[in-house]
This record gives structure tokens, sequence and C-alpha cells, in this order.
């Protein structure tokens, strides 16, 4: 069989072929039938998606994509909302500094641009929040530039199609190499999402299902080594583990005691219960004398949440129902409208290890 890897139009041709008959429909996406009816991308679904999935997964974006574009149909309507509203909206998916840049990069597209994305990479990497990645995706995808656009699904597809040993991060530049010589002149933003879909779908990190894949015959790793060797990656670092404390104070009216976290840093702009000044490098205290004022606070367990350059442990504490809370410790909000608030996942763990139905209760 002809070595596909050697010849690059061999790669695009039969990945594309692939992708026309077995591409994913996803709710931001232009499928190839579609194009043919003369349907093209939509920038700001472009973008608005790739942020999203950047460091989450596709199943747990859909909802999160359906739900922006209900409420912000087009980029000037995100530009337009309120901080909090966009951040309430974003809780959940976590790296929340990708929140705060979305909206920043909204106000940039509408103020400086007309509301128009740029349609090229360089320009793209212009806009708050947008680096190389994000830049050749919307690059490739929305304006059908042939731009070499790599996540962790491409890396993975690359490194097994050239065996590349040299390993993870170092290898990038190389992979990033491959990956441009590949990419064909004609619909490179098909041909993008083919090898994102094919790393998600048919070369996965464990039991790749390389019988079926259009690109096997020129394999090297298939043809001889272990694919799932690839990428080679170098050793992990351990994680830090950080502790803390966090506190869950309600009062007779069946609210809880929120408050708001600084802009800058982890978490940044989001909706917190009070906690101790734990970060990614240092700990923070974990005894009830670090509460936020004086009241019968009962020990409730401890939480763990792993971000991702650490690992969290909080040990939290309940006070109340108070019938006379203070009202300088931040803001009481009912738990029955918790759902709305800009909850990072840390933060429901602990509430709802204190109040195990804070998130099960619904109005009405």
């Amino acid at each position: 069989m002809p070595d596909i890897s050697s010849n690059s139009n061999n790669v695009s041709s039969q990945l594309i072929a692939w992708y026309d008959r077995h591409h994913r429909d996803l709710p931001w996406r232009v499928s190839p039938s579609m194009a043919r009816n003369g349907i093209t991308p939509d920038p700001y679904h472009v973008w608005l998606s790739e942020v999203m999935l950047q460091q989450t997964t596709v199943q747990a974006v859909k909802s999160y994509f359906r739900a922006f574009v209900e409420r912000w149909p087009e980029v000037a309507d995100l530009a337009a909302a309120p901080t909090e509203d966009v951040m309430a909206a974003w809780a959940g998916l976590g790296y929340y500094a990708r929140a705060r840049n979305l909206k920043a990069c909204a106000e940039t597209v509408v103020r400086d641009h007309g509301g128009i994305f740029p349609d090229t990479e360089e320009g793209l990497r212009t806009l708050p929040g947008v680096g190389d990645y994000t830049s050749a995706a919307i690059a490739a995808i929305a304006f059908d530039r042939p731009a070499a656009v790599m996540d962790g699904n491409v890396e993975r597809v690359i490194s097994r199609l050239y065996a590349i040993e040299a390993p993870l991060p170092g290898s990038k530049p190389l992979m990033r190499e491959k990956v441009r010589d590949v990419t064909p002149q004609s619909r490179p933003g098909d041909f993008a999402q083919a090898m994102m879909d094919l790393g998600a779908t048919i070369c996965t990190p464990k039991r790749p299902a390389c019988a079926l894949c259009p690109l096997n015959s020129g394999c090297l790793a298939l043809a001889h080594d272990d694919p799932e060797r690839f990428p080679v990656k170098a050793p992990k670092k351990e994680k830090p583990v950080r502790v803390g404390a966090a506190f869950v104070a309600v009062d007779t009216e069946g609210r809880l005691l929120l408050r708001r976290r600084v802009e800058s840093g982890l978490l940044g702009g989001m909706t917190e219960i009070p906690t101790t000044g734990w970060t990614a490098r240092l700990d923070g205290e974990t005894g009830v004398s670090a509460a936020p004022f004086p009241a019968d606070w009962q020990p409730c367990g401890v939480i763990t949440h792993v971000f991702t350059h650490f690992e969290l442990r909080l040990t939290i504490f309940r006070a109340g129902p108070l019938t006379a809370p203070p009202q300088d410790h931040g803001f009481w909000v009912p738990v029955i409208e918790l759902d709305g608030q800009a909850l990072p996942t840390v933060m429901k763990k602990a509430i709802s290890q204190a109040i195990p139905t804070a998130f099960s209760t619904r109005k009405g």
C-alpha cells in the first residue's frame, strides 16, 4: 500500500473524503452538505465554540453554546451584555479567564472592527484571548484560510502518522510544521475539522480504531510501533496540594451569603462563598477561627477540586439558620436562585457539601 504520510495530497484528499461521510454534527458547524447549498460558517459561532472548546469536551460545550447564541444571537449582543450575566452563563465551564476574554473580545470586535471579525490569523491574534491555535482555527473554519490548526486531537493524529519521538511540549513546532505541510489550499476548514474529528472518534488516546482510519496505510506508528505510545509526553510533575476553608452561611429566609472575587487571578470576577486566602502557590487557613464573622460554625467535611496546576482541599463549615445575618460581608441570595449566580464548580461543590439539596431545588 502507498505511504500516505509521504504525500501531503494523499493525506488531505483521503481525510476530506472520510470527513464528507463521517463528520460529526455539531451545533456550531456547517456540514459539507450545508456548504454545498451555499451556507457559510458564521465567524461569531466559530469563535464562540473555539473559545468554549479550549480544555473542555465537545459534549460539555454543546448546551452552553446553544444557550449563549439563544441569549446573545450576535457578537454585538454579547458585547452589550452585563459582565456578571456572561460570567453567570459561563459558570461550570471552567477556566474563567476565557469568559472575561470572551466579553473583552466581543467588545473589541464591535468597537474596533464594526462587529466584523478579522479574516486572517494575524488580525485575529490582535483580539483579546485569541492565541495561535484559536486564530488558526477561526481563519481556517470561518474564512477558509490554509492555516495550520493544531489542538490535542490533531497532535495525536500527526504524532502517530509520522511517529514523532520527541516528547511534548518540545515537539509542538515539528508537529505544527507537519500539519502545515498537509493542510490543503482547497477546503482547509473542512480539513482542520476532519483532523479534529479523526482524533476524537478514531485516533483516540486509548484503543484507537486503526482498522477504520482513512490514513492507516501510511501511519508510521501503526506500521512500526504502538500507536498508543504517541504522542510521547515528558514525565508529569506531581500536582501540589493546597488547603483552605470555606464557610456556608444561611439565614432564616433561606438565603446564602455570597461575595464577588476580585477581577484578576484565579476564578477572577466569579461569585464565591467566603473562603480563606488559598492560591495556587499558598495554603489558606483551615480552621473555624478564619470564619468571616462569629457564629455557631459546624464542620461539614472536606471537598477536593483539581485545577490545572494544583489540587485544592477545602474544609467546609456551615452556620445557620441565622436570625440576624450580618450585611457587610457580601450579599445574600436565596438558595433557590443559586443557579443564576456565577458560581464556579469548586464553589458549587463546597455549597453542596453543606447543603446537599442546594442545586436540586427549583422554584415552583
